[in-house]
């Protein structure tokens, strides 16, 4: 008998789901899924068990490279509290006719989880704010800049729940605009620009309790 796979699919927090799925699976070519929630009422270690024997997703390195080498496809299976997404790259599977009216690419439509939004483009990895997300921050931002002091708007701008990966720094970079632009016009102390984290922070996705770390 074959020694069990250990297969670790449950993010602890979302910052390490978004960060699982941009630079371990996305990056890695991992373009199509689908997503879905687990019912209340419904164990959810019962429909990952379903989902990873379904789609023979708990299996090792070895046998993921000799299926891409055979011209079939590999997936992955990721969830966060009742939120999963089911994942695969190019080739031959089931997975591809059985979900066939839900499978969406993440280089036409990207992937929308607690604010973030993930796609790809330009042969790497997107994470954005999304933009309903981003609109109602800018709005929230405009309205209290010349309300709220400028150590206030500091806190809120860097205790923000979004790490700063490219796309969604620069997103935050405009908000921080907007503000210092109405705080300007009218005559107000500047809002320091270390209120907009640069850094972003690693963590270790399927491991509770433990946080974020800066890098060196």
């Amino acid at each position: 008998m074959g020694r069990e796979i250990e297969y670790r699919y449950e993010a602890a927090t979302v910052e390490g789901f978004i960060q699982q799925l941009a630079v371990c699976y996305i990056k890695n070519g991992y373009f199509f899924y689908v997503t879905g929630h687990v019912r209340e009422g419904k164990d959810p270690r019962n429909v990952d068990r379903k989902i990873l024997d379904r789609y023979g997703i708990a299996v090792s390195k070895f046998t993921r490279a000799r299926r891409k080498k055979a011209g079939r496809a590999n997936l992955h299976y990721l969830r966060h509290g009742r939120f999963f997404i089911i994942v695969a790259t190019h080739g031959a599977h089931p997975f591809f006719s059985e979900e066939r009216d839900t499978i969406r690419d993440a280089r036409r439509v990207p992937i929308k989880y607690a604010g973030y939004a993930l796609s790809y483009s330009g042969g790497a990895p997107r994470v954005r704010i999304d933009k309903g997300t981003e609109l109602n921050l800018k709005a929230y931002f405009e309205d209290i800049a010349t309300k709220a002091s400028a150590k206030s708007l500091a806190a809120q701008l860097h205790k923000l729940p979004f790490e700063p990966y490219g796309g969604v720094y620069d997103q935050l970079r405009e908000i921080f605009r907007a503000v210092e632009e109405r705080r300007k016009a009218a005559g107000l102390e500047r809002v320091p620009f270390s209120a907009v984290r640069w850094k972003r922070r690693r963590v270790k996705p399927f491991e509770k309790g433990a946080k974020p770390t800066s890098p060196h």
